[in-house]
């Protein structure tokens, strides 16, 4: 009974940490600080004011929670970007992914340099933790917010595509520290085998996945457990064949993000919420690791501070700005890229290799990653709504959807499709009768301040109106401009 009561103890601890992170997680709707950022610090404090949290977690074991955690939060973050936006922006997605992650490791090398006194390969050290942006961050900032144009998608798609590049990164300066010599065609070779993988891991994975996901089962519960089932299997199948995993389930991600199957709806839903817990999993695991008494007893943590802003400031627009020069975008969104580089769990976690591995000065390592990665997400995380508005970059936060009205059938239906009156829209003000639409779509049902009007044909539409149309399919474009286009816009 002893052993029942002391493990019943542990979840309520447990328990009772996630019911305040999730609480805490409201605090962002007053405060103009992302999510991981209160989580991070929260559980940084607590582990200072109760040593006894920071000494039940290794860094082996934070670790392995990270690389879970990022698989779900990958996954998810590959379904919400969606085939159709992601090749859109294919060519600035790879380019930033791959080239911008090693020019900014060499540009924040020479910074650690010069600010720590510390040797290259220490120095390469930091570079390789504090080059990718984090999906983490990214999908936690951006992930309830509609931003019009390419910008967010890039952001989205860069933050997923740069973790192998990091990764293979760190692995081949740990070899340097632990071994000698430099960097070697073999590491080179590495990394190209662990892209290759990873990408075809991810394709075959979303070609095994797709019919896979329209196979009746007997419950509906299951369906979402299934695509969470696969997305481990994907991850782990390409990490044993030597590719990157976290590479291999964002792609797979992305190619079903716009596929249609049997409770599609559920299953979104299901990975949205799993990334959310995986996002305070992490964060929380993360802040224990760290003792804010050693970081603060020294004067690497000014430094560290000053190396973020050279980050932000220095490193990010002299890398972003050359490579997005052949990409058709507005100096607004191009800025908005440059300030957008988010530090999170990523950088952390691969620090924490460091620290594994026993290099030299690998606690001092971990502490000023630390450092930078909570001033990127406080500062820099906290004024990028500001910072889109002074840039002129459209940008909205998507409302939350609590009640869902779910209409089953047990063949899908050829095309429905539900559009949201825009203010000043074509739409806005005509009635229905009078409204150009073709011989194959018709409304179906009208929301209006969350009640229910009858859609007849002397019925005036108005702003904010939500619109059910059941078309042929191929009026998608033509209803969408009808609806939610505001004039002038393109």
């Amino acid at each position: 009974m002893h052993e029942i009561n002391a493990f019943g103890e542990i979840i309520l601890v447990v328990g009772g940490a996630f019911v305040l992170a999730v609480l805490a997680s409201k605090l962002t709707s007053f405060l103009p600080v992302p999510a991981p950022a209160i989580f991070l610090l929260a559980a940084a404090v607590a582990s200072d004011l109760f040593p006894g949290l920071r000494d039940e977690l290794s860094i082996k074991t934070v670790e392995r929670v990270g690389v879970v955690a990022l698989v779900m939060i990958l996954f998810d973050g590959g379904m919400h970007v969606g085939w159709r936006r992601f090749r859109g922006s294919l060519v600035p997605i790879g380019v930033l992914g791959v080239v911008g992650t090693f020019a900014t490791a060499i540009l924040i090398a020479v910074a650690a340099a010069l600010l720590f006194d510390f040797g290259w390969v220490t120095a390469g050290i930091v570079g390789a933790a504090l080059a990718p942006t984090d999906p983490a961050v990214m999908f936690a900032v951006l992930g309830r917010r509609e931003i019009r144009g390419r910008s967010g998608t890039i952001l989205e798609g860069e933050s997923g595509a740069n973790d192998p590049v990091g990764i293979a990164l760190m692995i081949a300066m740990l070899d340097i520290a632990s071994h000698g010599g430099g960097v070697s065609f073999g590491n080179v070779s590495d990394f190209t085998l662990e892209i290759a993988v990873g990408l075809l891991a991810g394709y075959l994975g979303a070609r095994v996945l797709l019919p896979f996901m329209r196979t009746s089962l007997p419950h509906e519960g299951l369906y979402p457990l299934r695509t969470l089932a696969v997305s481990l299997v994907i991850y782990g199948a390409a990490t044993v064949a030597h590719g990157s995993g976290f590479l291999a389930v964002f792609v797979t991600g992305v190619l079903i993000g716009d596929e249609r199957a049997p409770y599609k709806s559920e299953i979104e839903s299901f990975h949205r919420s799993l990334a959310s817990l995986a996002e305070i999993t992490v964060f929380v695991a993360l802040g224990l690791t760290i003792d804010l008494t050693n970081v603060f007893s020294s004067s690497d943590w000014l430094r560290a501070l000053a190396l973020g802003v050279v980050l932000a400031l220095i490193a990010r627009p002299l890398v972003a700005a050359p490579l997005l020069l052949p990409v058709r975008l507005r100096w607004g969104e191009r800025l908005f890229i440059m300030w957008c580089g988010l530090k999170g769990a990523v950088p952390i976690l691969l620090a924490a290799l460091a620290v594994m591995q026993g290099v030299a000065h690998s606690q001092r390592i971990y502490e000023i990653v630390f450092v930078v990665v909570a001033f990127s997400v406080i500062a820099q995380g906290s004024l990028v709504p500001s910072v889109a508005r002074w840039l002129r970059i459209p940008m909205r936060t998507s409302d939350l959807e609590p009640w869902h009205i779910s209409v089953r059938l047990p063949k899908e239906p050829s095309g429905v499709r539900r559009f949201t009156v825009a203010p000043r829209g074509r739409a806005a003000g005509e009635r229905i009768e009078d409204l150009p639409l073709s011989e194959r779509a018709w409304i179906v049902m009208l929301v209006r301040d969350g009640e229910p009007v009858r859609a007849g044909g002397s019925t005036e539409l108005e702003p904010g109106d939500e619109v059910l149309v059941v078309t042929g399919g191929h009026d998608a474009d033509v209803l969408r401009k009808l609806f939610e286009r505001q004039p002038g816009t393109s």
